[in-house]
C-alpha cells in the first residue's frame, strides 16, 4: 500500500463527501490529509511498521480518524469509509471473519440475529451451537472477534449516542428520501444495472456527525427491507466511528414502531413516554 494509493483513496472519499453535501470542513480534512500523505518522503506503511500509530499521528493534517483509515488500508488494502460512501459496505454480520453472507442469513432466519450484540449473546448462551455451520472452533473464533470489536462500545456505554437522536435522524432521512431531496448513489453490490437508487444524507445533530443511508446488505435485499432498514454511521469529536441500524419492529410491545437494533427497550420506552 503506497502513499500514492492512500492519497488517491483519501481524494475519492473527499470527492464523494462533497458530492453528498457533507460539510466543507470534513471534505477539506480528507483533502488536506491526501496532500500530506502524497508529499511525505517515506512510505506510511514503513512509518506504521516502525513507529506504530504514534508515528502516523505525528504527520501534518492526520488526526485519529485519518490515522485509522491509513492503518486499515495498510493492513487490509481496503477502506470501509470509501465502501460506505459508495454504498458497498457489507452488513455487520457478513463482515465478521468466519461468518460471511450465507451464515449471516442463516443466523437471522433461525435466531433473529441482526447486530453484533445479538451475536455476542447467542455465542454466550449456547444458541449459536445449534446453528448449522457453527462448530466449537468457529464459535471460539467469533467470540474472539466480538471481544475486540465490542470492547470500545462496552467501555463507553454511558456516552453512547442517545436513542432519540438516532430515531430523529432516521425520521429525517426517510422523509427526505421519500421526497426525493437527497443525492443518490449507485452502489456496486447487488446492483447489476448500476442504478443510482441509494439516497445518502450527511449532517450534524446535537453534536454528532452522521451519515445515513438505507441498508444495502444481502439480508436486506433478501427480506425486502432495503427501504426500511436505515444504517446510521456516527461519531463525536475524534472518537471512533460507530454504527447503528434503525428498523420497523415486527414483534413484541414495540411492534410497528421504529427501533434501534440492540437498543429495542430504550426505543420502546421512548415511544411510550
Amino acid at each position: 500500500m503506497t502513499n500514492a494509493r492512500i492519497a488517491q483513496v483519501f481524494e475519492q472519499i473527499a470527492g464523494l463527501l462533497e458530492l453528498h453535501g457533507a460539510s466543507p470542513h470534513r471534505v477539506r480534512a480528507w483533502r488536506d490529509g491526501a496532500q500530506s500523505v502524497r508529499t511525505h518522503p517515506r512510505e506510511l506503511a514503513e512509518v506504521f511498521r516502525d513507529h506504530g500509530r504514534t508515528g502516523l499521528l505525528a504527520l501534518p493534517h492526520i488526526g485519529p480518524r485519518l490515522t485509522n483509515a491509513i492503518i486499515e488500508l495498510v493492513r487490509t488494502g481496503a477502506s470501509s469509509a470509501l465502501d460506505r460512501l459508495r454504498g458497498d459496505a457489507p452488513g455487520l454480520l457478513e463482515a465478521v471473519p468466519g461468518i460471511g453472507r450465507c451464515l449471516a442469513a442463516r443466523l437471522h432466519a433461525q435466531l433473529g440475529i441482526e447486530t453484533l450484540e445479538d451475536l455476542e449473546a447467542a455465542a454466550a448462551d449456547g444458541r449459536l451451537a445449534h446453528v448449522q455451520g457453527f462448530g466449537p472452533r468457529r464459535i471460539a473464533a467469533v467470540r474472539d472477534q466480538l471481544a475486540t470489536r465490542l470492547a470500545h462500545r462496552h467501555r463507553h456505554t454511558d456516552t453512547r449516542i442517545p436513542v432519540e437522536v438516532l430515531l430523529a435522524i432516521d425520521a429525517d432521512y426517510r422523509r427526505a428520501a421519500a421526497a426525493g431531496e437527497l443525492r443518490t448513489i449507485a452502489p456496486k453490490r447487488f446492483n447489476p444495472r448500476r442504478e443510482a437508487w441509494l439516497p445518502v444524507m450527511h449532517g450534524v445533530r446535537d453534536g454528532w456527525t452522521f451519515t445515513a443511508l438505507f441498508s444495502n446488505t444481502a439480508l436486506a435485499h433478501q427480506l425486502g427491507h432495503t427501504r426500511d432498514w436505515v444504517v446510521i454511521y456516527y461519531r463525536r469529536d475524534d472518537e471512533a466511528e460507530e454504527r447503528a441500524t434503525v428498523v420497523t419492529e415486527y414483534r413484541g410491545r414495540a411492534r410497528g414502531q421504529r427501533v434501534v437494533r440492540g437498543r429495542e427497550s430504550e426505543s420502546a420506552n421512548l415511544a411510550a413516554a
